[in-house]
């Protein structure tokens, strides 16, 4: 009896999305050492790609078995080789300008879309500092390529290794990016002395590897914070515009983890005290009021 294969038949309508960077940025993973999906076939007129399958065991669903901490482990050693690919022409510039746009989707679509906040009420000039110092954080860190959808959802173990998609956004950004999305996933918090632990392996392979130019493990920390701040309020936007846009719900029970987070950290740094304190008195109960209230 002949054993049946499996493939992944993806449609990516081309009229609506460039495929090229799926495609391209495939072989620039694969060539690095990486474990991507095999693309067998592919018809860029008709924007059909058939893929092989890697199965259905993500990250996500190894969360709460024992081999959780050397699962991080395993991939976290994953990061120099992400991180030495090279530049491609299809990964788009991740400068200041898209930088300080990913922050004001938090500020569209959770403040003013959602929440329905009047411009009056809002700390304009505070949110242009906060905006500046990120930017700052992260364009002054070691610029490397990024996965930056380097999650649990889009990790999946096959055949006894690591296996990495949605892969098609990969920019050259911050060096702790990849760090900040694998150990502060908006969509699991890892439990406070695993993470402190994971955090300083995180920093020791990427220092082993020279990609740190020399920065100490406190800079290292305080780059990752920031970093971490801007992907989460960028998370939390796009939660909401998943939801207003594109009619997907599925996001908003990770909201208020990915708030949390914010406040966390805010609260750490005393530049940042004021958008913790916004947070906790003005935008988080009125966001676990528009949740207990199941409507847009």
């Amino acid at each position: 009896m002949v054993a049946q294969k499996s493939y992944i038949l993806m449609d990516s309508d081309p009229n609506k999305l460039d495929n090229q960077p799926f495609i391209e940025l495939n072989t620039s993973f694969a060539k690095q050492g990486l474990r991507v999906p095999k693309i067998l076939l592919f018809s860029e007129s008709k924007g059909l790609i058939l893929l092989e399958d890697l199965g259905g065991e993500h990250l996500a669903d190894r969360l709460s078995s024992d081999s959780r901490y050397q699962d991080y482990r395993e991939i976290l050693a994953l990061l120099p080789n992400i991180a030495h690919t090279p530049v491609s022409a299809y990964m788009k510039p991740y400068d200041a300008d898209f930088i300080a746009m990913e922050m004001d989707i938090f500020w569209q679509w959770l403040i003013v879309e959602w929440l329905k906040l009047e411009n009056e009420q809002l700390p304009k000039q505070q949110w242009q500092t906060m905006k500046s110092l990120l930017v700052e954080a992260m364009t002054s860190q070691p610029q490397v390529t990024m996965h930056r959808d380097f999650h649990s959802r889009n990790i999946m173990r096959t055949q006894g290794q690591w296996a990495l998609i949605d892969y098609q956004d990969a920019v050259q950004g911050p060096v702790t990016y990849d760090a900040v999305s694998l150990l502060r996933d908006c969509y699991f918090n890892l439990p406070s002395e695993e993470f402190t632990r994971l955090r300083l392996h995180s920093f020791e392979i990427l220092k082993e590897a020279d990609l740190l130019s020399g920065m100490s493990y406190e800079q290292y920390c305080y780059y990752f914070d920031l970093t971490g701040l801007q992907r989460h309020l960028k998370a939390a936007g796009i939660f909401c515009r998943l939801l207003l846009r594109d009619n997907k719900a599925g996001y908003l029970n990770n909201i208020m983890p990915t708030l949390q987070y914010i406040e966390d950290v805010a609260n750490c740094y005393e530049p940042f005290q004021w958008l913790a304190t916004w947070l906790r008195h003005d935008i988080m109960p009125k966001v676990e009021a528009k949740l207990s209230c199941s409507t847009r």
